[in-house]
This record gives C-alpha cells, structure tokens and sequence, in this order.
C-alpha cells in the first residue's frame, strides 16, 4: 500500500517516516518543486520519496493532509478525488490566526475539509498529537482516535495506525473527529485505550 503525504513542515515527514519504516510504500510532496524538499525527505523521512503532488497523490491508497490550515483554501479539490484521505489538519485559532472557512462551529474541521473535497473520503486522525510525540510514543500503548463516515476506510485507517505503532480507537463518525480536536478531552493527551475510551464517553455524556 501507498501512501502520498501531503505537507513538508513539522508533521509530514514525522508521519512520512513512521509509515516507510512499517513497511509502506511513502511519497512527500508540498505546492512546489519537489527538488525543494528533497533534503528534508532524506534527513527527516528517509524511505520517503520526494515527488510533485500530482504524482505522489496519483500513485497512493492513501493521501495524508498535513498541511497548514491556512493552506488547505489553496488546495484543489481535483486533486485528491476519489481518494481516501487522512486529515491530520487542526483549526487552532490561537496559532493560525482565524480562518473564516472553518468559522462554522456546527461542524468540525474535518467535516468542512470533507464538504470542500466531497469526492474524496476523509478520515480524521493524527492530529490530536505532536509531531515529536508521533516518533518517541510509538510502541507505548497509547491511543489513537480514527473518526470517519466511511466503515471500510476509517478500518484501513486503523490498520495503518497500528502498524505504525498505536492503538486505534474507531470513533463512529466523522462529526466525532469533534472530540480529536483542540480543546477536546483527549487533544494532546497520553492515553491507553481504555483511557481514551473513557474520556471519549465521559465527553459525550456531558
């Protein structure tokens, strides 16, 4: 399986790396010359090819966003259509200025992102841990949530989270990627699965 991410700052590589070293066939791309990152692929995600987007996204099972969500406006729906897609983007305010496209606060981010590439299937996940922490906590028991309408793609989903070292944790929806978010009960929390359960329910239940 391969796998096309999409983003070359602090996550893309970090993620990039973690999935060639399980074992996945893995391409890193930004919005330009691929030569640009070539350096940062070799140094940050050996294993990983350097290409243009529309190589990487063509080539791939699997696209991973992880670009700055200020940059997700730029980001031409066709290219990723009919593709099963990995937001690993969050909204933060505080950090990336306010955004009017993920101002709705009827839906989460990943729903929007969903609205805006509605040819692609999204699943959330990756997004509710560091960058740094998605190398040092793998392979420790800790959870990872997987938010998706799609059964069959937030499963594939899964199985690339625990092939790269975590407990995957299926959420019933996307809507649920609500929860993974910022402010959420288990954004940037070191859980077990049972933990993460456990704060899932008692988030929902409040």
């Amino acid at each position: 399986m391969s796998i096309a991410i999409l983003g070359s700052g602090h996550m893309g590589p970090i993620i990039a790396r973690v999935a060639a070293e399980a074992g996945y066939d893995v391409s890193i791309a930004n919005s330009g010359d691929p030569r640009n990152i070539e350096l940062i692929a070799q140094v940050l995600a050996p294993g990983a090819t350097a290409k243009w987007a529309a190589d990487a996204v063509r080539d791939a099972d699997i696209v991973v966003l992880s670009l700055p969500v200020h940059r997700f406006p730029e980001l031409d729906p066709d290219l990723v259509a009919g593709k099963l897609v990995i937001d690993s983007m969050n909204y933060w305010p505080p950090v990336d200025g306010v955004q009017e496209m993920f101002e709705d606060g009827r839906r989460g981010s990943s729903e929007i992102v969903a609205a805006r590439l509605a040819n692609s299937t999204i699943v959330k996940t990756l997004n509710h841990l560091g960058y740094h922490e998605l190398d040092e906590d793998r392979n420790t028991g800790r959870a990872l949530g997987v938010a998706g309408d799609d059964t069959t793609a937030t499963k594939t989903v899964a199985e690339l989270i625990e092939r790269i070292g975590y407990d995957a944790v299926l959420l019933d929806s996307l809507a649920d990627g609500r929860l993974l978010e910022p402010g959420g009960p288990v954004f940037g929390a070191r859980l077990t699965r049972a933990g993460f359960e456990a704060a899932i329910e008692k988030a929902r239940l409040s």
